[in-house]
């Protein structure tokens, strides 16, 4: 058994997808891997109550922009960004997992987790730590904000017969770095948005599961495998 992982996960509301990475800590599914922080930018979002009640509960953090800047006259959105990588870093993660996290980063976040910058002047800038989110669309398809709801518009336009869902890895430009896993899921004529809605959820509690034990390199060969068939069916 190789040494402990670690992740930190930020959140922004419910945190259903928080708990799919909570349930699967130190399974076969995650194996020698620990949740070490859940950071909001939301004070309400629920996420922060489900890690205060997972066994053993997970420390939890929040700082939310628009207070940030009140409190910090003359600091900006980019300064913000900056101050989320430093309480997010200092926990020395192995990984950082975006699980319906709803502020985009500018590049002061990237440029920290990707060891490009130090924390703070002065410092050696730290090892690089991979950021990835979890995006309800397929890759190139609905990149942003309301991607469910855009998608489900443009299948009642018969523009597309499909939707789906991916993590990625976290670039400067929103959505579009490196798949790491994707899924597609159908969407069913005359289904209302909620079903669909529902139908797709189920596969983020999979897919993100699966794209951090990838990320962490801690697949197992089987998995690779499923993955491996599922592009190829893509591509056939």
């Amino acid at each position: 058994m190789g040494a402990e992982r670690t992740v930190v996960v930020l959140i922004s509301g419910s945190g259903s997808n928080l708990q799919a990475l909570i349930d699967a800590q130190n399974t076969p599914a995650l194996p020698n891997a620990k949740i070490t922080l859940v950071f909001s930018n939301r004070k309400a979002a629920y996420g922060l109550t489900r890690a205060a009640q997972a066994n053993p509960s997970i420390p939890t953090a929040y700082l939310a922009l628009q207070p940030y800047l009140k409190a910090n006259p003359g600091k900006t959105r980019a300064d913000y960004d900056v101050e989320v990588a430093r309480i997010v870093l200092r926990e020395n993660p192995d990984l950082i997992v975006l699980a319906g996290w709803m502020h985009i980063f500018g590049e002061g976040f990237l440029e920290l987790a990707d060891g490009i910058k130090p924390l703070n002047e002065g410092e050696e800038p730290r090892k690089p730590v991979p950021v990835i989110n979890l995006h309800p669309a397929l890759p190139g398809a609905f990149d942003g904000a309301s991607a469910i709801e855009r998608a489900f518009d443009a299948f009642q336009k018969g523009e597309i017969a499909h939707s789906g869902a991916m993590v990625h890895r976290v670039v400067k430009d929103v959505d579009r770095g490196e798949p790491l896993i994707v899924r597609e899921v159908p969407i069913i004529k005359e289904e209302a948005i909620e079903a669909f809605e529902e139908r797709l959820h189920k596969v983020e509690h999979e897919i993100i599961v699966l794209g951090a034990a990838k990320a962490l390199d801690l697949e197992r060969p089987h998995q690779a495998c499923t993955h491996l068939s599922f592009m190829i069916d893509l591509l056939i």
